[in-house]
């Protein structure tokens, strides 16, 4: 009863003290600096390469921009708190601050699992139906799915952000490393164990729903690509569906570990929590862009034109005076 008398109106800020026990903050904020510029710069690479490029305005590529605004929106919501807490020490956030903090990390998160449902679905119709894959998938059904995997997402995320911003808050202090939502839940004047419901259920659609049916569409694919007669279509197909795969596993990977951990027993301390959130929020981000611009073979051609035209013209020009 002693709840009713707290409104979320007396929480102006919260205090991000998940940092508070750790000695090298600096060396840790500056990792994270390091990891979130390079997110940007690669997936900012990714961005400029397909869009400037009428070559690459196919399906496949634009759901690839599709996951480099994802991984910029979802890196964008933790980091920048984690830097500004470790590096300018600045621990208060705002209370509305970090209710959109919250909103849009966790609006990242399923996002990226939507992104990488439709990029299986995509190179599953291309190698079982090549020869209407043109006449199915086209650049603006393309962008219609995608723009309904985001209106489902912000409704989703629109009535998970309901539920923390109607709780009262006892005491302004999250003990996490940035705004989400156990954390913010965790520091409500509440028993938090029936607030964990939706967001079981969304891991749950995640992990046995989603996460199966991507790897079944690989399973065939990967029967699919075995009875391809041309070898030079197979290894094609092999390299990129593999690419597809790594940046399947580096998102779902802290989730299965996480969860597995839980769920054997194994009792994880406020940093080990604190660690894995990290890793599961900034490693997918920096992978993605990396291995599409490596292992893309029309992405890493673009950027080799880029970066030889930009040598070759000083010299033509300088040969030409």
């Amino acid at each position: 009863m002693a709840a009713e008398n707290y409104s979320v109106n007396n929480v102006q800020s919260f205090i991000i003290t998940g940092f508070d026990h750790l000695q090298n903050q600096k060396l840790l904020g500056f990792l994270i600096l390091l990891t979130y510029m390079l997110i940007l710069l690669g997936n900012g690479i990714n961005l400029c390469v397909i869009s400037i490029n009428r070559h690459l305005h196919k399906p496949m590529y634009i759901l690839i921009c599709n996951l480099a605004i994802v991984d910029i929106i979802f890196s964008s919501t933790c980091s920048t708190t984690m830097i500004s807490v470790l590096l300018a020490e600045i621990k208060t956030v705002s209370y509305y601050s970090c209710i959109s903090r919250t909103y849009f990390y966790h609006l990242g998160d399923i996002t990226v699992c939507m992104a990488l449902t439709l990029m299986a679905i995509d190179r599953l119709i291309a190698i079982r139906l090549p020869l209407r894959y043109h006449s199915i998938v086209t650049n603006s059904r393309t962008f219609l799915l995608i723009s309904l995997t985001w209106l489902i997402c912000f409704a989703i995320m629109g009535v998970e952000i309901s539920v923390i911003d109607s709780v009262p808050y006892c005491q302004p202090v999250i003990r996490y490393v940035f705004c989400d939502y156990p954390s913010m839940i965790r520091a409500a004047c509440v028993n938090p164990e029936p607030y964990f419901f939706l967001p079981t259920m969304i891991n749950l659609w995640l992990l046995c729903g989603q996460f199966p049916f991507i790897l079944c569409t690989y399973a065939v694919l990967a029967y699919s690509v075995t009875r391809l007669s041309n070898n030079s279509n197979k290894k094609q197909m092999i390299s990129t569906c593999s690419s597809h795969l790594i940046v399947l596993f580096s998102y779902y990977a802290p989730k299965l570990v996480s969860n597995l951990l839980t769920r054997i027993g194994v009792v994880l301390s406020l940093t080990d929590r604190n660690a894995i959130i990290i890793i599961a929020s900034l490693v997918p981000s920096l992978i993605n862009p990396t291995v599409y611009c490596t292992r893309t073979k029309e992405i890493r051609k673009r950027l080799a034109d880029v970066f030889l035209h930009k040598r070759i013209v000083p010299n033509h020009l300088k040969a030409v005076s």
